[in-house]
């Protein structure tokens, strides 16, 4: 292959914060960012060379965007994947990942269904649709997760469900049709962020340490706190889960780790992720980076640790939605060993993701991963979106 710069133009469907850290990656490679998001100043705006204003699933805007670039990928799952193969077919333009795998992983259930006929590890999970027969599989299953089998992200559309009586109201509160999934007393949540290439090439990011409360994501640990053999499961699950993926690009690979040591996957996002965050500051070459060399066939940068790494998230916590104002930056500025990432969103709302730090040693630091996360934590929490 040849590449000569200044390079071809990338078009993303979705303008919000993978966007913008995608196209703050790649613009000191030559390459073009054109974005299509319904909001008018998107967060990637200011980082891409233009914007399409129009809904993901908008006809006329995505044949806007695929008649103006030279590939098409997307950093949000409500792309819709039969445009974006029409729009790929007339316009010549390559779309990776590949809309089909897209189309797998939008339905949670047929996402499952897909692992397993794969022989790859998942939890129990079976589709439910009545109350009734949520009730029985509770009882069943000692206690599921409830999760809508479309849209749902940061804790939206999951739903602990350990009482039969509570069955009702938990699938009106996901919206009926649903999958329930055994509900799992694991050891810890770990993610791998895994890359497709040309040719098949396939490489993984260390295995990552994820911490979440009420089911958002609060803190990455990178690499995670696990056991040797725990660590070498998980990287080769997923090498099988990018093994049954078609196109590429970087795929976020959301684990559990069990009391007895077994890996089983829990969701994937054919995209960059949040559990990679760590990479910008933590890796030879960010996620963001290697997702576009991937997505145009360039070759694939290096994906080793250059250092340990906590990454702690910026989530909004006011009561009400407001204008955006990130208070108490000053004392992540001030540290030597923190780089702050914000995100260009305009509103807080509450516990919205609004940015995030990233914790690496200092010069005389000896990378304890305990440490980084009270430093991480103890520099997040210094700031706040309150104005009291």
């Amino acid at each position: 292959m040849s590449i000569t710069l200044p390079g071809p133009t990338r078009g993303v469907v979705g303008g919000g914060q993978l966007g913008r850290m995608m196209g703050e990656a790649v613009a000191r490679l030559g390459v073009e960012v054109v974005v299509l998001d319904p909001t008018p100043e998107c967060p990637a705006a200011p980082v891409a060379s233009d914007q399409v204003v129009g809904d993901f699933d908008d006809p006329d805007a995505v044949h806007e965007l695929a008649s103006r670039v030279d590939a098409l990928t997307f950093e949000i799952e409500l792309a819709d994947p039969e445009l974006l193969a029409e729009v790929s077919s007339e316009y010549d333009v390559p779309v990776q990942p590949d809309p089909a795998t897209l189309e797998t992983i939008q339905d949670k259930l047929v996402q499952k269904e897909a692992l397993a006929d794969a022989g790859i590890p998942v939890p129990e999970f079976v589709a439910v649709a009545t109350a009734e027969g949520l009730e029985r599989v509770v009882e069943e299953f000692g206690g599921v997760m409830l999760k809508a089998r479309e849209g749902g992200y940061d804790g939206r559309g999951n739903v602990p469900v350990e009482d039969p009586a509570d069955a009702a109201d938990a699938l009106e509160e996901v919206g009926g049709n649903a999958m329930a999934e055994e509900l799992l007393d694991f050891e810890r949540e770990i993610a791998v962020m895994g890359l497709k290439g040309a040719d098949g090439e396939t490489r993984t990011y260390p295995v990552t340490e994820t911490l979440h409360r009420e089911e958002i994501l609060r803190e990455s640990v990178a690499p995670a706190r696990a056991d040797d053999a725990v660590v070498a499961e998980a990287e080769s699950v997923a090498r099988d889960v990018l093994e049954s993926l078609d196109g590429r690009g970087v795929y976020g690979i959301e684990l559990f780790e069990t009391r007895d040591g077994e890996v089983l996957v829990n969701e994937i996002a054919p995209r960059p992720h949040n559990s990679g965050h760590w990479t910008i500051e933590g890796a030879r070459t960010s996620q963001f980076e290697n997702h576009v060399r991937a997505v145009l066939g360039w070759p694939l940068g290096p994906t080793d640790l250059v250092a340990p790494a906590v990454t702690a998230n910026a989530l909004g916590d006011v009561d009400e939605t407001g204008p955006a104002t990130f208070r108490g930056a000053e004392s992540v500025f001030a540290a030597p060993d923190a780089d702050l990432h914000w995100y260009g969103k305009d509103d807080v709302r509450p516990l919205r993701k609004m940015g995030h730090l990233t914790v690496t040693p200092g010069d005389e630091a000896d990378g304890d991963r305990d440490a980084l996360l009270s430093r991480a934590r103890e520099l997040r929490d210094a700031t706040t979106f309150r104005g009291d």
